[in-house]
């Protein structure tokens, strides 16, 4: 089962029992299998008793046995990472963590949804529990947007990340501008009409990025091109691509499965592709959430520790966990 709500919309959607339809798949950030939501999607009329549905003992247990990163291995392993950045003179390289919670009875998982909706409006929102995996999320950072009348396509330069009371700094503008390069640089390849918004702040919760938006008019042959192109954007990965895809699987402690892949939603109108980053993987005696930074050469590894922490808060903050 799915459900899920839609940037700026307050409607509950799920899908229903039609196997002959697929409009909302999941794709992982490099070499795991896909996980495929078969229905059309439909809006959800009683929201109160439809996700009393969402019961943790329906959820895995964690086998994985994985022991998370310490605070002075995370630190350890980042003055790596900036030793690879700096020889190979890379402009940024993502390096991600998990946070695994085990001390509690069982998770409220309608409550934390919806705390989880609550708290980010402007932000698509979903949990999934199938037969393998359990997933939560909320995040705006939006991949891609096709409307299929028009030919409009949408997409947005999102990097840098501090609390929203502090200052921008030399490094998260600089971390952000070969992001937005990165996607101007695909768009031209499939469009001469491109319009690219001024840099501002996009503000997540406790939380602000850099944010450049860009809309071009494509062909719809050329959709899934483009997105393959942009995905995964240096946002998630890094500068090269394949090079920092590569470097990823060596540098970090685990696999990062459904965390900075991407959701393609289809609805009547639009074809979204929202980047799945503030998230959470659920079982029934463990929660991982996912976080991670954009490491370039100036990086302060105490610092990028601390951002984890407040990423890691988008998801945390919202559980309703009973420990007793």
């Amino acid at each position: 089962m799915i459900y899920f709500k839609l940037p700026f919309d307050e409607n509950l959607y799920s899908t229903n029992n039609n196997n002959d339809e697929t409009h909302i798949v999941f794709h992982p950030f490099d070499g795991f299998e896909t996980v495929v939501h078969p229905g059309k999607i439909i809006q959800i009329k009683s929201e109160e008793t439809d996700l009393t549905q969402l019961i943790s003992s329906t959820l895995p247990k964690d086998s994985n046995q994985f022991i998370p990163e310490t605070k002075d291995e995370y630190l350890k392993n980042l003055a790596d990472v900036i030793d690879v950045i700096k020889e190979n003179k890379l402009p940024k390289l993502v390096y991600s963590r998990r946070k695994i919670i085990t001390d509690f009875h069982k998770i409220d998982l309608s409550k934390s949804f919806k705390n989880l909706c609550d708290s980010y409006p402007n932000a698509f929102r979903y949990i999934f529990i199938d037969e393998k995996n359990a997933w939560m999320g909320a995040f705006s950072e939006v991949l891609g947007k096709f409307n299929k009348k028009t030919y409009d396509f949408e997409t947005m330069s999102l990097a840098g990340t501090l609390p929203v009371s502090e200052s921008w700094s030399e490094k998260e503008i600089e971390e952000q501008k070969p992001v937005t390069e990165y996607i101007r640089n695909i768009l031209k390849n499939y469009s001469d009409d491109i319009e690219e918004s001024a840099t501002y702040d996009h503000v997540s919760g406790n939380i602000k990025h850099l944010r450049t938006d860009f809309k071009a008019m494509i062909q719809p042959e050329n959709l899934d091109s483009i997105i393959q192109h942009m995905h995964p954007t240096p946002a998630v990965c890094g500068i090269p691509k394949d090079f920092c895809k590569e470097k990823i699987r060596e540098l970090e402690k685990f696999p990062r499965e459904l965390y900075a892949g991407y959701i393609k939603i289809e609805t009547e109108e639009n074809i979204f592709y929202f980047v799945n980053l503030r998230c959470c993987k659920l079982y029934q005696d463990a929660v991982h959430i996912f976080a991670g930074g954009g490491i370039t050469a100036k990086s302060s590894p105490e610092k990028e520790w601390h951002e984890t922490e407040l990423k890691s808060e988008a998801i945390l903050k919202n559980l309703v966990i009973i420990t007793e």
